[in-house]
This record gives structure tokens, sequence and C-alpha cells, in this order.
């Protein structure tokens, strides 16, 4: 069995007041609970969770002072006695979702998202932007040997949550499906899964250097909610008979995208809500979505099934994730070109520098 030399302090990015900023800083490192597992995380993918978790922008209180980060990548070098299931030196993944009870009825029907005692990474509990982070041995994501770190952080978060949505959406092979924010870290992603789940997709986003990727990712259709006279209207045109999309993957940080997929939507379509928009509300006509016999659904972040089919796409050379990445000091820069609206793809941050 390996053996790693775990040091008592690591470089850490700490939030510890809401607003931010994350401040760059040494801190303790912790050592696994029996059902636990420490890993040394070489790259973390940053999310617009993140953000929103320093921001206090959600009605979930939030642990402070908070490491962030919930797309960890690295190597397991201390476990805990009940862990049986993963050795040191194997690879693995630190998600949003850290750990569950494994005991109620959610968790027992493979809804461990919805427990109501989950362990929320870089949220409840300390996440990712550190060197060595901390997680229940049930729920890291065992990461093939070989996989580069840096290529799969991304999958972690954002390629698990889009899959999810993808499956929750019914789509099948053949149909259309548009992805709202197709351009940013999620969108990108999605794109993809959506390729590899033989789904034809309309990306919507603003921007040409947004559509030029969502075209390189596969997008069969781009529609520029900068500069469309009228979006409902080219969204149901892209569609073979004129009627709009399947289903439509929200994956938006704006309300008003969320007022006017029912719009166009096909009847019978499917409208899933992943993005997160502060304060935001679903506003939908009742006759239409009647008569129409329009869904509305929430999907949350993927099950343990859902990760390990997630990352086996990765691993099948389908996903190829658009990223950049920088050094753990620089995350607060990564946050402003955030509020700003300047991120195409994902951000992902080494934790060596």
């Amino acid at each position: 069995m390996a053996t790693f030399e775990i040091p008592t302090e690591q470089w850490a990015q700490v939030v510890e007041a809401t607003g931010g900023p994350a401040i760059y800083k040494k801190i303790p490192v912790q050592q696994p609970g029996p059902d636990e597992v420490l890993v040394n995380v070489k790259y973390s993918g940053v999310c617009h969770t993140d953000l929103h978790a320093m921001m206090g922008d959600w009605p979930l209180d939030v642990k402070l002072p908070l490491v962030g980060g919930h797309e960890g990548a690295g190597v397991v070098v201390a476990k805990g006695s009940l862990v049986n299931d993963i050795e040191l030196g194997d690879l693995a993944g630190i998600k949003w979702l850290n750990g569950s009870c494994l005991a109620c009825s959610f968790c027992m029907t493979s809804d461990e998202p919805l427990c109501a005692n989950a362990l929320l990474s870089g949220y409840t509990v300390d996440g990712s932007f550190q060197q060595y982070a901390i997680a229940k041995a049930a729920h890291v994501a065992h990461i093939p040997k070989g996989t580069k770190l840096d290529e799969v952080a991304p999958v972690l978060c954002a390629g698990i949550t889009v899959y999810k949505g993808l499956k929750e959406s019914g789509a099948r092979p053949g149909q259309w499906v548009a992805i709202v924010g197709a351009g940013g870290g999620l969108g990108s992603m999605a794109l993809q899964y959506a390729k590899a789940m033989g789904l034809n997709t309309i990306a919507i986003d603003g921007g040409e250097e947004k559509a030029a990727s969502c075209k390189t990712l596969g997008a069969k259709a781009y529609v520029d909610f900068m500069s469309s006279p009228d979006l409902v209207a080219e969204v149901k045109a892209a569609t073979p008979d004129g009627t709009g999309p399947h289903a439509v993957i929200l994956l938006a940080v704006q309300e008003k995208p969320f007022q006017q997929a029912t719009e166009y939507v096909r009847s019978r379509g499917t409208v899933i809500c992943i993005g997160l928009p502060a304060k935001a509300y679903l506003k939908a006509p009742v006759f239409d979505t009647v008569v129409r016999m329009i869904s509305i659904k929430g999907s949350y972040v993927g099950n343990r099934q859902d990760t390990q089919e997630a990352l086996d796409f990765f691993s099948q050379g389908l996903i190829k994730v658009p990223f950049k990445t920088v050094g753990l000091s620089q995350l607060q820069e990564v946050f402003e070109l955030m509020k700003a609206g300047k991120i195409v793809g994902r951000y992902v941050v080494d934790t060596s520098k």
C-alpha cells in the first residue's frame, strides 16, 4: 500500500465574511474520520455556485469561514478505519455532495442529493479550494487511473449536473434540446453530453465568441439573445417542424430565461431548471401549460450512479472540457470575471500555484 507524507499546513482560499473576498492563506490540514478520506487535491474546477456561496445569494446557511470548491480532483493520501472500497494512491473526486446519511428514504432510493442531512462541499463543509480536502468515502467519485486530473475536474459538478438534467428531461435520441447558457461552463459540457446521447442541440447565449465555441462543440443552431429580434420565434424555427425543442435545459444565472422557456418548448415538452439565479422565480401561464401539456421540473446534482456514468462518457473521449488553468492564488480574479459574465468554458485552479 502506498504511503504519503502529509504536511500539517496547506495553502487554501478562505472566505471569512459574506461578500468575500476569498483570501489566499495557510490553514491546518485536517485528518479524516473513520468513514472519510483525505484527498490531496491537484486541481479544482470553479463553478458559479462558488461565487453564490461567497456572496450569500441563496436562502441556505453557508459555513463561515469557508473554503469553497466542489470540483476537486486528486489523490487519496489517508483514509479512516472503516473505509474499504478505496485505497491510498487511488484517484478520487470531491463533488458538491460531500456526504449523506445513507439511511433515509431518499438515500435508500438513489436520491441521496435530497437527503435532509446532506453535507455540501464548499458550502456547509469545506471544499476543494485547498491542497488537502476531506470527504465521505461513500460519496467520492472513483476516477480511473491515468485520467488527466485538470481535464476531469469540471466533470465532477458541471458534467454530472448537466448529464443528470438531460436524463431528467426524458429527451430521446434524435430529438431536439435547447441549452440556455450554452456558452458557459455547464453549457459547454451539456452540448457534448447531449451529442453523445444522440440529441440535437440549439445553443442559446450571447456574443460571437460564445457562438463559435458552441458550434465547435456540436450545436446544430445558435440563437444570440443579445441580438435576436424575436428569440422565441428563432428557437422554434431552429427545429425541423418549427414547433420548438422537445426539452429546454436552463443553465442561466438570470431570471428572464426561466420566464421565456415555456413559450418556445414544444407541446408535451419538458423544461428543466438547473441554474439558480439569486432571488428568482418561475412564471408560466397556467392555461398554456395545461392545454399544451408542458412539464416544468427542477434537476439537482446527480447521484453516485449518475456520477460514474458521467465519468464513463468522459473516459471514452466523448467529453472534452474547454477550460483555462490558473493558480489557486488567482481564484478571486476568476470570481471577478464571473461577476462580469466574461467566462467562456470553465476555469480550473492548480492548487500548487
